[in-house]
Protein backbone atom coordinates (compact mmCIF):
# COMPACT_ATOMS: atom_id res chain seq x y z
CA UNK A 1 0.00 0.00 0.00
CA UNK A 2 1.15 3.50 -0.82
CA UNK A 3 1.19 6.04 2.01
CA UNK A 4 1.11 9.78 1.44
CA UNK A 5 2.04 11.95 4.43
CA UNK A 6 0.76 15.46 3.77
CA UNK A 7 1.37 18.89 5.27
CA UNK A 8 3.79 17.78 7.97
CA UNK A 9 6.79 19.72 9.22
CA UNK A 10 9.49 17.45 7.80
CA UNK A 11 12.79 17.64 9.70
CA UNK A 12 15.86 15.72 8.57
CA UNK A 13 19.10 16.93 10.21
CA UNK A 14 21.20 14.77 7.87
CA UNK A 15 20.18 16.91 4.88
CA UNK A 16 19.20 20.13 6.66
CA UNK A 17 15.51 19.81 5.69
CA UNK A 18 13.04 21.68 7.88
CA UNK A 19 9.98 22.54 5.82
CA UNK A 20 6.32 21.75 5.25
CA UNK A 21 6.42 18.91 2.74
CA UNK A 22 4.57 15.85 1.49
CA UNK A 23 6.19 12.41 1.54
CA UNK A 24 5.15 9.51 -0.69
CA UNK A 25 5.96 5.99 0.46
CA UNK A 26 5.75 2.87 -1.69
CA UNK A 27 7.06 -0.67 -1.23
CA UNK A 28 8.83 0.22 2.00
CA UNK A 29 10.79 3.12 0.54
CA UNK A 30 10.46 6.88 0.34
CA UNK A 31 9.83 7.57 -3.35
CA UNK A 32 9.06 11.31 -3.43
CA UNK A 33 9.40 14.40 -1.23
CA UNK A 34 8.12 17.79 -2.29
CA UNK A 35 5.77 20.63 -1.41
CA UNK A 36 2.66 19.10 -2.93
CA UNK A 37 2.10 15.49 -3.98
CA UNK A 38 -1.18 14.04 -5.22
CA UNK A 39 -1.80 10.29 -5.50
CA UNK A 40 -5.35 8.98 -5.51
CA UNK A 41 -4.20 5.43 -4.78
CA UNK A 42 -2.31 6.28 -1.59
CA UNK A 43 -3.55 6.20 2.00
CA UNK A 44 -3.50 9.84 3.15
CA UNK A 45 -2.04 10.78 6.53
CA UNK A 46 -2.72 14.40 7.44
CA UNK A 47 0.33 15.56 9.43
CA UNK A 48 -0.75 19.20 9.77
CA UNK A 49 0.88 20.71 12.90
CA UNK A 50 2.88 17.52 13.39
CA UNK A 51 6.63 16.89 13.08
CA UNK A 52 7.64 14.19 10.60
CA UNK A 53 11.06 12.79 11.51
CA UNK A 54 13.30 9.97 10.32
CA UNK A 55 12.49 6.87 12.36
CA UNK A 56 13.87 6.96 15.89
CA UNK A 57 16.49 4.35 16.83
CA UNK A 58 17.11 3.00 20.33
CA UNK A 59 20.66 1.69 20.54
CA UNK A 60 20.27 0.14 23.98
CA UNK A 61 17.37 -2.22 24.69
CA UNK A 62 17.04 -5.44 26.70
CA UNK A 63 14.46 -7.77 25.15
CA UNK A 64 15.19 -10.70 27.52
CA UNK A 65 14.50 -13.32 24.84
CA UNK A 66 15.79 -16.01 24.84
CA UNK A 67 15.63 -17.04 28.48
CA UNK A 68 13.49 -14.56 30.41
CA UNK A 69 10.31 -14.32 28.39
CA UNK A 70 8.43 -13.68 31.63
CA UNK A 71 9.98 -10.18 31.61
CA UNK A 72 9.82 -9.36 27.90
CA UNK A 73 9.85 -10.98 24.49
CA UNK A 74 11.00 -9.83 21.08
CA UNK A 75 7.33 -9.40 20.15
CA UNK A 76 6.24 -7.42 23.22
CA UNK A 77 9.41 -5.35 23.28
CA UNK A 78 8.94 -4.43 19.64
CA UNK A 79 5.33 -3.38 20.30
CA UNK A 80 6.53 -1.23 23.20
CA UNK A 81 9.08 0.33 20.85
CA UNK A 82 6.43 1.06 18.23
CA UNK A 83 4.16 2.73 20.79
CA UNK A 84 7.15 4.68 22.08
CA UNK A 85 7.96 6.02 18.61
CA UNK A 86 10.97 3.83 17.79
CA UNK A 87 11.27 2.19 14.38
CA UNK A 88 14.53 0.39 15.16
CA UNK A 89 15.90 -1.14 18.35
CA UNK A 90 19.21 -2.82 19.16
CA UNK A 91 18.96 -5.64 21.71
CA UNK A 92 21.73 -6.33 24.19
CA UNK A 93 23.28 -9.80 24.50
CA UNK A 94 22.68 -10.52 28.21
CA UNK A 95 20.03 -13.12 27.47
CA UNK A 96 20.03 -16.76 28.58
CA UNK A 97 21.90 -18.15 26.77
CA UNK A 98 24.09 -15.13 26.11
CA UNK A 99 24.17 -13.98 22.50
CA UNK A 100 27.77 -15.05 22.00
CA UNK A 101 27.39 -17.37 19.01
CA UNK A 102 25.81 -17.52 15.57
CA UNK A 103 22.93 -19.71 16.75
CA UNK A 104 21.58 -17.16 19.23
CA UNK A 105 22.09 -14.25 16.83
CA UNK A 106 20.23 -16.07 14.06
CA UNK A 107 17.45 -17.05 16.50
CA UNK A 108 16.89 -13.39 17.46
CA UNK A 109 16.83 -12.30 13.82
CA UNK A 110 14.47 -15.13 12.88
CA UNK A 111 12.05 -14.39 15.73
CA UNK A 112 12.17 -10.68 14.92
CA UNK A 113 11.23 -11.35 11.31
CA UNK A 114 8.28 -13.46 12.45
CA UNK A 115 6.96 -11.43 15.36
CA UNK A 116 8.52 -7.98 15.68
CA UNK A 117 6.72 -4.90 14.38
CA UNK A 118 9.90 -2.77 14.30
CA UNK A 119 13.42 -3.41 13.04
CA UNK A 120 15.44 -5.46 15.56
CA UNK A 121 19.23 -5.64 15.37
CA UNK A 122 21.16 -7.94 17.73
CA UNK A 123 24.19 -6.68 19.64
CA UNK A 124 26.45 -9.67 20.25
CA UNK A 125 28.69 -10.31 23.22
CA UNK A 126 32.32 -9.25 23.27
CA UNK A 127 33.38 -12.25 25.34
CA UNK A 128 32.14 -15.82 25.56
CA UNK A 129 29.30 -15.90 28.06
CA UNK A 130 30.06 -12.23 28.76
CA UNK A 131 32.52 -13.69 31.27
CA UNK A 132 35.39 -11.44 30.21
CA UNK A 133 37.82 -14.29 29.59
CA UNK A 134 37.76 -15.17 25.88
CA UNK A 135 36.74 -13.21 22.79
CA UNK A 136 33.76 -14.35 20.77
CA UNK A 137 34.11 -15.07 17.06
CA UNK A 138 33.33 -11.49 16.11
CA UNK A 139 33.65 -12.02 12.36
CA UNK A 140 31.19 -14.92 12.41
CA UNK A 141 28.77 -12.96 14.59
CA UNK A 142 29.00 -9.94 12.30
CA UNK A 143 28.28 -12.16 9.32
CA UNK A 144 25.31 -13.67 11.18
CA UNK A 145 23.81 -10.20 11.63
CA UNK A 146 25.27 -8.65 14.79
CA UNK A 147 25.36 -4.87 14.43
CA UNK A 148 27.74 -4.16 17.35
CA UNK A 149 29.46 -5.86 20.29
CA UNK A 150 28.97 -5.38 24.01
CA UNK A 151 29.09 -7.27 27.28
CA UNK A 152 26.54 -4.79 28.62
CA UNK A 153 25.71 -5.45 32.24
CA UNK A 154 29.15 -7.01 32.63
CA UNK A 155 32.08 -4.64 32.14
CA UNK A 156 35.11 -5.97 30.27
CA UNK A 157 37.55 -5.80 33.19
CA UNK A 158 40.52 -7.35 31.37
CA UNK A 159 42.22 -4.46 29.58
CA UNK A 160 44.08 -6.73 27.18
CA UNK A 161 40.85 -8.45 26.17
CA UNK A 162 39.26 -5.05 25.60
CA UNK A 163 42.23 -3.99 23.50
CA UNK A 164 41.96 -7.07 21.31
CA UNK A 165 38.20 -6.61 20.99
CA UNK A 166 38.73 -3.07 19.76
CA UNK A 167 41.38 -4.22 17.29
CA UNK A 168 39.07 -6.88 15.82
CA UNK A 169 36.14 -4.49 15.72
CA UNK A 170 38.21 -2.02 13.71
CA UNK A 171 38.99 -4.71 11.13
CA UNK A 172 35.28 -5.48 10.61
CA UNK A 173 34.19 -1.84 11.09
CA UNK A 174 31.59 -2.28 13.82
CA UNK A 175 31.46 -0.41 17.12
CA UNK A 176 32.23 -1.71 20.58
CA UNK A 177 29.62 -0.60 23.11
CA UNK A 178 31.00 -0.69 26.63
CA UNK A 179 29.34 -0.65 30.03
CA UNK A 180 32.01 1.24 31.98
CA UNK A 181 32.25 -0.01 35.54
CA UNK A 182 35.12 -1.02 37.81
CA UNK A 183 33.42 -3.66 39.94
CA UNK A 184 36.20 -3.57 42.53
CA UNK A 185 34.94 -0.06 43.33
CA UNK A 186 31.20 -0.49 42.82
CA UNK A 187 31.04 -3.89 44.59
CA UNK A 188 27.66 -4.22 46.32
CA UNK A 189 26.63 -0.60 45.87
CA UNK A 190 23.01 0.18 45.07
CA UNK A 191 22.99 3.97 44.55
CA UNK A 192 25.33 6.89 43.92
CA UNK A 193 27.94 7.36 46.62
CA UNK A 194 27.57 10.74 48.28
CA UNK A 195 25.49 12.77 50.70
CA UNK A 196 22.25 10.96 49.95
CA UNK A 197 23.66 7.43 50.19
CA UNK A 198 24.83 8.26 53.71
CA UNK A 199 21.51 9.94 54.53
CA UNK A 200 19.43 7.01 53.27
CA UNK A 201 21.73 4.32 54.68
CA UNK A 202 22.34 2.68 51.30
CA UNK A 203 25.67 1.40 50.00
CA UNK A 204 27.16 3.80 47.46
CA UNK A 205 28.66 3.36 44.00
CA UNK A 206 31.39 6.00 43.53
CA UNK A 207 31.53 8.00 40.27
CA UNK A 208 35.13 6.82 39.95
CA UNK A 209 33.91 3.27 39.26
CA UNK A 210 32.61 4.55 35.91
CA UNK A 211 35.25 7.17 35.20
CA UNK A 212 38.25 4.86 35.57
CA UNK A 213 36.87 2.51 32.93
CA UNK A 214 35.87 5.39 30.66
CA UNK A 215 39.47 6.65 30.70
CA UNK A 216 40.84 3.16 30.05
CA UNK A 217 38.52 2.65 27.11
CA UNK A 218 39.34 6.05 25.65
CA UNK A 219 43.08 5.32 25.86
CA UNK A 220 42.62 1.95 24.16
CA UNK A 221 40.34 3.42 21.48
CA UNK A 222 42.93 6.07 20.72
CA UNK A 223 45.68 3.46 20.38
CA UNK A 224 43.64 1.03 18.29
CA UNK A 225 41.78 3.66 16.24
CA UNK A 226 38.61 1.60 16.71
CA UNK A 227 35.02 2.82 17.07
CA UNK A 228 34.05 3.00 20.73
CA UNK A 229 30.58 3.81 22.04
CA UNK A 230 30.19 4.50 25.75
CA UNK A 231 26.87 3.27 27.09
CA UNK A 232 24.71 5.21 29.59
CA UNK A 233 27.29 7.84 30.58
CA UNK A 234 26.36 9.27 33.97
CA UNK A 235 29.01 11.46 35.64
CA UNK A 236 30.51 14.90 35.22
CA UNK A 237 33.99 13.38 35.22
CA UNK A 238 33.13 11.00 32.39
CA UNK A 239 31.85 13.94 30.35
CA UNK A 240 35.11 15.84 30.92
CA UNK A 241 37.21 12.87 29.82
CA UNK A 242 34.97 12.38 26.77
CA UNK A 243 35.52 16.01 25.78
CA UNK A 244 39.30 15.64 25.88
CA UNK A 245 39.18 12.45 23.83
CA UNK A 246 36.97 13.97 21.15
CA UNK A 247 39.25 16.99 20.91
CA UNK A 248 42.12 14.56 20.27
CA UNK A 249 40.19 12.87 17.47
CA UNK A 250 39.42 9.58 19.21
CA UNK A 251 36.63 7.68 17.40
CA UNK A 252 34.28 7.74 20.34
CA UNK A 253 30.57 8.36 20.78
CA UNK A 254 28.44 8.29 23.90
CA UNK A 255 24.84 7.87 24.95
CA UNK A 256 22.79 9.13 27.88
CA UNK A 257 19.44 7.91 29.16
CA UNK A 258 16.39 10.06 29.90
CA UNK A 259 16.44 9.01 33.55
CA UNK A 260 20.03 10.14 34.00
CA UNK A 261 19.12 13.51 32.44
CA UNK A 262 16.06 14.09 34.62
CA UNK A 263 16.37 12.27 37.96
CA UNK A 264 18.97 12.68 40.73
CA UNK A 265 20.08 10.55 43.65
CA UNK A 266 17.93 12.65 45.97
CA UNK A 267 14.87 10.94 44.45
CA UNK A 268 15.76 7.73 46.27
CA UNK A 269 14.34 9.10 49.53
CA UNK A 270 11.23 7.10 48.59
CA UNK A 271 13.26 3.86 48.37
CA UNK A 272 11.32 3.12 45.17
CA UNK A 273 13.12 0.17 43.60
CA UNK A 274 12.02 1.41 40.16
CA UNK A 275 14.68 4.09 40.68
CA UNK A 276 17.41 1.50 41.16
CA UNK A 277 19.50 1.57 37.99
CA UNK A 278 23.10 0.97 36.95
CA UNK A 279 24.87 3.27 36.57
CA UNK A 280 22.97 4.81 39.48
CA UNK A 281 21.13 8.10 39.43
CA UNK A 282 23.81 10.68 40.15
CA UNK A 283 24.08 14.09 41.82
CA UNK A 284 22.58 17.37 40.61
CA UNK A 285 26.01 18.52 39.37
CA UNK A 286 26.38 15.33 37.33
CA UNK A 287 22.92 15.79 35.81
CA UNK A 288 23.72 19.42 34.93
CA UNK A 289 26.92 18.28 33.19
CA UNK A 290 25.02 15.63 31.22
CA UNK A 291 22.40 18.13 30.10
CA UNK A 292 25.10 20.57 28.96
CA UNK A 293 26.86 17.78 27.05
CA UNK A 294 23.59 16.80 25.39
CA UNK A 295 22.98 20.42 24.38
CA UNK A 296 26.45 21.15 23.01
CA UNK A 297 26.88 17.98 20.96
CA UNK A 298 29.40 16.21 23.18
CA UNK A 299 26.91 13.42 23.87
CA UNK A 300 25.76 11.86 20.62
CA UNK A 301 22.76 9.68 21.45
CA UNK A 302 19.81 9.32 23.79
CA UNK A 303 19.00 5.66 24.49
CA UNK A 304 16.41 4.20 26.83
CA UNK A 305 18.43 1.32 28.35
CA UNK A 306 15.03 -0.40 28.45
CA UNK A 307 15.44 -2.99 31.23
CA UNK A 308 12.15 -4.77 31.98
CA UNK A 309 11.72 -6.71 35.24
CA UNK A 310 8.75 -8.47 36.80
CA UNK A 311 6.78 -6.86 39.60
CA UNK A 312 7.83 -9.59 42.02
CA UNK A 313 11.50 -8.95 41.31
CA UNK A 314 11.17 -5.23 42.01
CA UNK A 315 8.81 -5.62 44.97
CA UNK A 316 11.56 -6.42 47.50
CA UNK A 317 13.94 -4.52 49.77
CA UNK A 318 16.00 -1.94 47.86
CA UNK A 319 19.28 -3.82 48.34
CA UNK A 320 17.90 -6.97 46.72
CA UNK A 321 15.99 -5.51 43.76
CA UNK A 322 17.48 -5.81 40.25
CA UNK A 323 18.80 -2.73 38.48
CA UNK A 324 16.76 -1.29 35.62
CA UNK A 325 13.97 0.93 34.31
CA UNK A 326 11.35 0.12 31.67
CA UNK A 327 12.06 2.88 29.16
CA UNK A 328 10.82 2.35 25.61
CA UNK A 329 7.37 3.88 26.06
CA UNK A 330 8.42 6.97 28.01
CA UNK A 331 11.81 8.02 26.58
CA UNK A 332 10.68 10.31 23.77
CA UNK A 333 7.93 12.07 25.73
CA UNK A 334 10.32 12.70 28.64
CA UNK A 335 12.80 14.43 26.33
CA UNK A 336 10.13 16.39 24.47
CA UNK A 337 8.57 17.58 27.73
CA UNK A 338 11.68 18.39 29.75
CA UNK A 339 14.02 19.64 27.06
CA UNK A 340 12.40 20.42 23.68
CA UNK A 341 9.25 22.13 24.90
CA UNK A 342 11.21 24.02 27.56
CA UNK A 343 13.69 25.34 25.00
CA UNK A 344 16.72 23.50 26.35
CA UNK A 345 17.34 21.79 22.99
CA UNK A 346 15.76 22.25 19.58
CA UNK A 347 13.57 19.65 17.96
CA UNK A 348 16.33 19.30 15.33
CA UNK A 349 18.83 18.40 18.05
CA UNK A 350 16.35 15.95 19.54
CA UNK A 351 16.04 14.17 16.20
CA UNK A 352 19.83 14.03 15.83
CA UNK A 353 20.09 12.35 19.23
CA UNK A 354 17.34 9.82 18.59
CA UNK A 355 17.74 9.13 14.87
CA UNK A 356 20.49 10.75 12.79
CA UNK A 357 23.40 9.97 15.09
CA UNK A 358 22.45 6.39 16.05
CA UNK A 359 22.05 5.52 12.36
CA UNK A 360 25.50 6.94 11.62
CA UNK A 361 27.22 5.22 14.54
CA UNK A 362 25.70 1.85 13.66
CA UNK A 363 26.31 2.20 9.92
CA UNK A 364 22.62 2.02 9.00
CA UNK A 365 22.96 3.81 5.68
CA UNK A 366 19.29 3.75 4.67
CA UNK A 367 17.95 4.82 8.05
CA UNK A 368 18.07 7.99 10.10
CA UNK A 369 17.16 10.21 7.15
CA UNK A 370 14.22 11.30 5.04
CA UNK A 371 15.46 11.08 1.48
CA UNK A 372 14.26 9.50 -1.74
CA UNK A 373 15.41 5.88 -1.73
CA UNK A 374 15.77 5.65 2.05
CA UNK A 375 13.86 3.10 4.09
CA UNK A 376 10.37 4.35 4.92
CA UNK A 377 10.95 4.42 8.68
CA UNK A 378 9.12 7.47 10.01
CA UNK A 379 8.34 8.80 13.50
CA UNK A 380 5.59 11.42 13.67
CA UNK A 381 5.52 13.67 16.74
CA UNK A 382 2.93 15.94 18.27
CA UNK A 383 4.89 18.45 20.33
CA UNK A 384 1.75 19.73 22.05
CA UNK A 385 -0.07 16.51 22.93
CA UNK A 386 -0.40 15.96 26.68
CA UNK A 387 -0.15 12.45 28.05
CA UNK A 388 -0.23 10.86 31.47
CA UNK A 389 2.17 7.94 31.82
CA UNK A 390 0.12 4.86 32.69
CA UNK A 391 2.14 1.70 33.21
CA UNK A 392 -1.06 -0.34 33.05
CA UNK A 393 -1.36 0.60 29.38
CA UNK A 394 2.21 -0.37 28.47
CA UNK A 395 2.71 -2.73 25.56
CA UNK A 396 5.73 -4.08 27.41
CA UNK A 397 5.26 -7.11 29.64
CA UNK A 398 6.91 -5.30 32.53
CA UNK A 399 5.76 -2.16 34.33
CA UNK A 400 8.87 -1.11 36.30
CA UNK A 401 8.77 2.63 35.69
CA UNK A 402 9.26 5.50 38.16
CA UNK A 403 7.32 7.79 35.80
CA UNK A 404 3.85 6.32 36.36
CA UNK A 405 1.37 9.17 36.71
CA UNK A 406 3.69 11.82 35.28
CA UNK A 407 1.99 14.38 33.02
CA UNK A 408 4.11 15.10 29.95
CA UNK A 409 3.70 17.38 26.94
CA UNK A 410 4.88 16.03 23.60
CA UNK A 411 4.54 12.50 22.29
CA UNK A 412 5.05 10.24 19.30
CA UNK A 413 1.68 9.71 17.61
CA UNK A 414 2.53 7.50 14.63
CA UNK A 415 5.25 4.99 13.90
CA UNK A 416 5.86 3.77 10.34
CA UNK A 417 8.29 0.90 9.75
CA UNK A 418 9.35 -0.10 6.25
CA UNK A 419 6.27 1.62 4.85
CA UNK A 420 3.82 0.00 7.27
CA UNK A 421 1.93 1.85 9.99
CA UNK A 422 2.70 -0.09 13.20
CA UNK A 423 1.31 2.41 15.73
CA UNK A 424 -1.22 5.21 15.35
CA UNK A 425 -2.37 7.38 18.27
CA UNK A 426 -3.26 10.58 16.45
Amino acid sequence: MKILIKNGRVIDPSSGIDDTLDILIEKGKIVDIKAKIEDSQAKIIDATRLVVAPGFIDMHVHLREPGREDKETIETGSKAAAKGGFTTICCMPNTNPVNDNRGVTEYIISEAKRKAVVNVYPVAAISVGSAGKELTDMVDLRDAGAIAFSDDGEPVSDSNLMRRALEYSRLIDVPIIDHCEDKSLSQNGVMNEGFYSYLFGLTGIPPASEEIMVVRDLILAERTKAKLHIAHISTKGSVEFLKVAKEKGVRVSAEVTPHHLILTDSCLETYDTNLKVKPPLRSKSDVDALVDAMKNGLIDVIASDHAPHTEDEKNVEFDFAPFGINGLETAISLILDHFVNKGVISIQRCIELFSTNPASILGLKNKGKIQVGADADITILNLHKEIIVDKNKFQSKSKNTPFHGWRLRGAPVMTIVNGKIVWDER
